[in-house]
């Protein structure tokens, strides 16, 4: 089903980008008869490719600069989730809406949805992976830079949806009543995106919006922290909690990972006759945090109904997602992992301490306001630590050179640091990009980071 009624309307899109989002909905609207116009701070150098999408469609582009005029023009104005709701651009007005809302607006399929810090474009990829098998009409989109307005016309009235949504998104829904999931789950909650936020509670509070419409049918996956625990309470629908280890609680209602890393999900009790496995030995992917969010994924498979067989054969041929824990090359006898979109410390931490071989660590970038100290010990685990050169390098390196970590200075191109772990790297070695820190001043976004990494790893390779 499809929303209708845009047909004349002055819709002013503000944030055109590069991800798709803006794009979508730009499109979206057009074909509906909408008067669009595209409003974004980049000039149409940076925009080309997008407004190259575009072509063909009757729109309007303001672009290098916003203008009050079109924000005082318009009917409604469809924002980018990077747009705080307090910019001097929108603040006060009532008629902001989102691609994710005009989406929830128009489509009647069944929803999960998943947040979280860090692994949910991991946990949503496993999961829409698992359920296409048993529904292939499955569709993922959101914050996975797939925007849903690019599918909304495509789906049947029973097609499941998978929604990866971030703590942004979330505020803009924030006691709206239009985010429904018969799903919701949140990963895990780590220190980031303080730059952005007041304080960590303000953004614990807009990653649990995520459950507050959730009626007691539904259902709501969480960790078994102090997190995990606090939200199944505050959870209208019935809570599954996820762990690593053996549960020592009778009644304990989830899934865990055993000594041999298999995953089994238990409905509501500890007897063995009442659990079944849905994460096999052996994974495509190395590391626990891959581990724990295929067992989040197919936890939420198992809910929605799918069989354990079906879950296990799929979860064992699940390859991954590229930007997180991508090991794209191997050659002469080193392999290359990209976890760009690791971009917190925790994130980076724990990429390293995944790695089953002697490892260099690329690292480092632009300042989020966060934490370095959960890297500390992880730091004694690389062979060599590259930094590319930024703001949080700077607060981050003196950090690392206190506790006697072999480093370089920082460089200030991807192709230099790529060069540089090239000649320490030996047979066996692995060269991973896990910069826990954003991308921001050498790149515009940590794909274009991704990116640029595997392109100097490929070029050095030739």
């Amino acid at each position: 089903m499809e929303q209708t009624g845009f047909k004349g309307l002055k819709i002013l899109v503000m944030g055109l980008g590069l991800h798709g989002g803006g794009v979508e909905t730009a499109r979206y609207l057009a074909r509906q008869g909408a008067r669009v116009t595209c409003t974004d701070l980049r000039n149409e150098d940076d925009l080309e490719s997008s407004i190259a999408a575009l072509e063909g469609l009757d729109i309007r582009y303001v672009l290098g600069n916003h203008r009050i005029e079109d924000f005082d023009s318009a009917d409604i104005i469809v924002k980018n989730p990077a747009v705080p709701s307090d910019s001097r651009w929108i603040a006060g007005r009532n008629n902001i809406e989102t691609d994710i809302s005009l989406f929830l607006k128009a489509s009647t399929s069944p929803l999960l949805a998943v947040t979280g810090s860090k692994g949910k474009s991991t946990a949503v990829t496993a999961l829409h992976y698992i359920l296409k098998r048993q529904h292939p009409g499955t569709r993922l989109g959101g914050n996975i830079t797939v925007s849903p307005l690019s599918f909304v016309h495509e789906l049947k009235t029973d097609d499941p949806v998978i929604l990866e949504l971030s703590s942004w998104q979330l505020a803009d829904l924030r006691g709206r009543k239009i985010l429904h999931p018969r799903i919701a789950g949140i990963t895990n909650l780590m220190h980031d995106h303080q730059n952005r936020y007041e304080s960590f509670e303000d953004y614990e509070a807009d990653k649990t919006v995520i459950i507050e419409n959730l009626k007691s049918d539904d259902y709501s996956v969480f960790p078994d922290n102090v997190y995990g625990r606090k939200w199944s309470k505050k959870s209208h629908g019935t809570s599954f909690l996820i762990r690593n280890g053996t549960p020592e609680r009778t009644g304990f209602r989830g899934a865990y990972l055993d000594e041999r890393n298999r995953g089994w999900f238990i409905s509501g009790s500890n007897s063995r006759s009442n659990r079944v496995q849905i994460v096999p030995e052996s994974l495509k992917v190395p590391g626990e945090p891959f581990r724990m969010n295929l067992l989040f994924a197919s936890t939420m498979a198992r809910l929605w109904g799918c069989s354990s067989d079906i879950i296990l054969d799929t979860a064992s041929d699940f390859p991954g997602v590229p930007y997180r824990m991508e090991m794209f090359l191997n050659t002469e006898g080193i392999r290359y992992y990209d976890d760009t979109t690791a971009t917190i410390p925790d994130a980076a931490a724990a990429a390293v301490n995944a790695m089953d071989c002697p490892v260099i660590l690329i690292a480092g970038g632009a300042d989020k306001k966060l934490d370095f100290a959960p890297f500390d010990k992880a730091a004694e685990v690389p062979k060599r630590i590259i930094m590319l050169k930024g703001s949080a390098t700077d607060t981050w390196l003196p950090r690392l050179r206190s506790s006697g970590v072999d480093i370089d200075d920082p460089y200030d191109s991807m192709e230099a640091a790529v060069a540089a772990a090239n000649r320490i790297a030996d047979p066996g070695d692995a060269v991973l990009l896990s910069p826990g820190a954003a991308s921001f001043g050498m790149f515009r976004h940590e794909f274009e980071r991704g990116d640029a990494f595997k392109a100097a790893c490929r070029s050095l390779a030739r």
